[in-house]
């Protein structure tokens, strides 16, 4: 009775399903942040402003419901793997509503400011790619496909390569005087926020990866990082 009237939710698949529906909304507002980023459009700005507040919300209760199934029905272990899953990835989706929210507060800021078409041009095509991006990811989580959440780390490749693009073009622009060196701050981190949703569409894709294998895809060491072990641990050169 208890369980039944605080409308606890404890079936994995269920979780899963409400988490697609959130996912999806936060994935169409990434195109609508842009264009009204694009066309200086204040209400639809605040509009995705206030948004992210339902989002937050509904991210909650999902997490809790997790929480609520792990402690009641003791989950086999398929079921656990997809039930740490979905936290993981309701934060991330979360987290990439709160970006949104920043590219629509930094089009707040540039209210007034006449956008250079060089950039409008990689804006767009940043959005674009970011959306895609988390699209694929979602479309992985909704099938199990770990083929194309494996994908994933290759074609945020591209958007960082469009990432560094704009930060050229900003630099451009400031330079022959388009914009003011307060706006090209604004778009630097307009640039950084989408580049940003496209790390969590890869974050995404890892947990795919877990549900179905049973374990996280090797991550690539940064060069300067040491050379180490397959168990994890640094090898180290004897000194002569």
């Amino acid at each position: 009775m208890e369980d039944a009237k605080i409308g606890l939710r404890r079936d994995p698949d269920e979780l899963r399903i409400e988490l697609l529906s959130l996912a999806q909304s936060v994935a169409a507002a990434v195109p609508r942040a842009t264009t009204a980023l694009l066309e200086g459009d204040l209400e639809a700005i605040e509009y995705l402003i206030q948004f992210d507040d339902e989002i937050d919300a509904r991210a909650l209760d999902i997490e809790d419901n997790c929480y609520a199934t792990l402690a009641l029905k003791a989950p086999v272990a398929s079921e656990l793997r997809l039930i740490v899953a979905i936290v993981k990835i309701a934060a991330d989706v979360e987290r990439s509503a709160d970006l949104i929210t920043n590219i629509c507060k930094a089009g707040r800021r540039l209210n007034g400011v006449t956008i250079p078409p060089a950039l409008t041009q990689i804006i767009s095509n940043m959005s674009q790619q970011s959306h895609k991006l988390f699209l694929k990811a979602l479309t992985a989580f909704e099938t199990n496909d770990a083929s194309l959440a494996a994908a994933l780390d290759d074609m945020d490749g591209f958007l960082d390569d469009l990432q560094r693009q704009f930060i050229q073009s900003i630099l451009e622009s400031h330079s022959t005087g388009e914009i003011t060196l307060q706006s090209a701050l604004q778009f630097a981190v307009i640039a950084r926020f989408y580049e940003r949703i496209g790390d969590h569409a890869v974050n995404i894709g890892e947990r795919v990866h877990y549900v179905v294998t049973g374990s996280m895809p090797e991550h690539k060491a940064p060069a300067w990082w040491p050379d180490r072990t397959p168990m994890g641990g640094t090898e180290r050169t004897p000194k002569p």
